[in-house]
């Protein structure tokens, strides 16, 4: 059975976190999180939340066992962008798009 979990509107562009999450899919899920540990970007700490929050959906909505978990299926959507703009010169404007992603994690447990 897959369990699901997401974070919404989390503040890093989808582009950034896609390049941690590809680290992580398919691993099970103490390996994954001991690898966003020694990761020295933000994402890394935003994907583990979602991680570990799979993971307490398992273990306390289905009785799953933590130690069985794999991550099957990981990723990044867009979310809301915010739309604000900077002063140029001669009187022009230029947009800043501040983007921000949805991030889902379903794990499994292994079959043995």
């Amino acid at each position: 059975m897959k369990v699901k979990a997401v974070a919404k509107e989390v503040g890093i562009s989808p582009q950034k976190v896609r390049l941690v999450i590809n680290m992580v899919r398919g691993r099970k899920v103490s390996e994954a999180l001991n690898t966003l540990s020694f990761l020295p970007t933000p994402t890394a700490k935003a994907v583990s939340k979602v991680i570990k929050s799979a993971v307490a959906n398992a273990e306390n909505n289905f009785q799953m066992s933590p130690a069985e978990l794999r991550i099957t299926d990981i990723f990044a959507d867009q979310g809301h962008t915010l739309k604000r703009f900077r002063p140029q010169s001669r009187g022009r404007i230029s947009p800043i798009l501040k983007r921000s992603s949805n991030i889902t994690v379903f794990v499994t447990e292994e079959e043995e």
